[in-house]
């Protein structure tokens, strides 16, 4: 398991403690050094999953009422622990992270895969979909880029491939003479 990965799992295992203790903000910091010792003490950086704990707190005013309106039929409360607090981390990698760091396919792939292995059966659907209508709703942010960048590595390639095929042609003309 990647450190990345492991540190967001780490992050979703500290807000559903949070969440299921009541909510207290006062406890995030000893419930995110518990987490810390417990599940990644060989972390070189936990400031990772400071970040993405307390950044979920933060804006969980903007958070919360995105996943009500992207998930109409389930009530913020009525959604499992598990599957509101990997939303909250997504959403909030979405909205809030740095795309050069964590481009929105990537926030998007680890919830799904966090959801897979310590949601319900129908987490990970239910997480994708969500994070799907967020990411819609957003306008698709770096799709084109993505997009973009596999058209420029297959140009790449075509080139490489035409310039070898000329440096083939230049030898075969030159040893042909």
């Amino acid at each position: 398991m990647g450190s990345r990965h492991r540190a967001r799992t780490i992050a979703m295992q500290s807000l559903y403690e949070w969440d299921f203790n009541g909510c207290k903000d006062e406890n995030i910091d000893e419930i995110i050094n518990h987490n810390i010792k417990e599940f990644g003490p060989k972390l070189k950086d936990d400031e990772f999953i400071r970040k993405l704990v307390k950044g979920c707190l933060e804006k969980r005013n903007i958070i919360d009422p995105i996943i009500e309106k992207c998930a109409p039929e389930w009530p913020l409360e009525q959604v499992t622990l598990v599957d509101r607090n990997i939303l909250r981390l997504g959403i909030f990698e979405l909205m809030f992270s740095d795309y050069k760091e964590v481009p929105p396919k990537v926030a998007i792939n680890e919830a799904i895969e966090i959801a897979k292995a310590y949601g319900g059966e129908s987490s990970s659907r239910f997480v994708n979909g969500v994070l799907g209508t967020v990411y819609r709703e957003m306008g698709e942010p770096m799709k084109n880029d993505q997009k973009k960048s596999q058209k420029e590595k297959k140009e790449t390639k075509s080139q490489k491939i035409n310039s070898e095929d000329s440096s083939k042609t230049e030898k075969t003309k030159t040893n042909g003479k």
